[in-house]
């Protein structure tokens, strides 16, 4: 008997050929050769993120947030001061033509005069209120064309409202000196928020 041959059922079973790796498991390197990780394939590098990606400001920082809302609360009083002023232009109106009808002459010219004054007012006031909701509404998406026009602005506002503060000074009346104080201190906000470096990186971030 002998066990060499293949046909032979009592003889010794070939020897099988060793199982090939499975798919997707790193296969044996010969020495001297170091393994290859994944499918056989070098790992390769993650790619890099946009430039300024991971540090792109994904929320308007809290000093830009402040003086967006001095911007509405200012456009809303510069509102209500057009609506004012044009109520004033118009009693001064109705005034002259009461004047004129009871004999006194010039009532009608001089009411004109301040109605028109009045109307001009009101006519800045809301073009400065429109103004203000604008930069405001801007600031999210608003690049740096917004945030020199805020900055210029606030620089105007807070100059008016020294002059106010001066003058309130001078007279004495704590009342007098409140209203320029509350504006100056909006403005300086203003001007502020969009020059330090957060509002500066807000303004040129890169958008999409």
């Amino acid at each position: 008997m002998s066990y060499g041959d293949p046909n032979n059922p009592y003889g010794q079973p070939p020897q099988q050929p060793p199982a090939a790796p499975g798919y997707g498991y790193p296969q044996q390197a010969p020495p001297g050769v170091p393994p290859q990780q994944g499918y056989g394939y070098p790992q390769q590098p993650a790619y890099p993120g946009y430039p300024g990606g991971n540090a792109m400001q994904q929320s308007m920082p809290g000093l830009l947030v402040t003086a967006r809302v001095f911007l509405f609360l200012i456009s809303a009083v510069q509102i209500i001061m057009a609506i004012v002023y044009l109520y004033l232009g118009a009693i001064a109106s109705d005034a002259g033509d009461n004047g004129e009808d009871l004999g006194l002459s010039g009532m009608s010219d001089a009411g004109d005069a301040v109605a028109g004054i009045a109307i001009i007012a009101a006519l800045i006031a809301a073009a400065l209120g429109t103004l203000s909701i604008t930069l405001g509404v801007k600031f999210s998406r608003g690049g740096q064309g917004v945030r020199i026009t805020t900055v210029i602005y606030g620089a105007l506002g807070g100059i008016v409202g020294l002059i106010g503060l001066f003058v309130g000074l001078d007279s004495g009346f704590a009342t007098a000196i409140i209203g320029p104080l509350i504006w100056v201190t909006f403005a300086v906000i203003i001007t502020i928020a969009p020059v330090v470096p957060s509002g500066t990186a807000w303004f040129a971030r890169p958008r999409y």
